[in-house]
């Protein structure tokens, strides 16, 4: 049985060109992270990490 055909056509599943971040622990360091693949500098501070990925995604 064929797949659902998406009414809009394939212009509508262009991807977005904002960034996406989060923050992820490797031990007691935390980096942040992007899904343009940017990775911020490791930090002992969560809030700094935050603050680099807003910095990021600002630019």
């Amino acid at each position: 049985m064929p797949l659902p055909r998406d009414p809009a056509g394939p212009a509508s599943a262009q991807p977005s060109t904002g960034h996406a971040t989060s923050t992820s622990d490797r031990g007691a360091f935390c980096l942040a992270l992007c899904t343009c693949g940017w990775r911020g500098p490791a930090r002992r501070s969560r809030d700094l990490a935050r603050k680099d990925a807003t910095r990021h995604a600002s630019e």
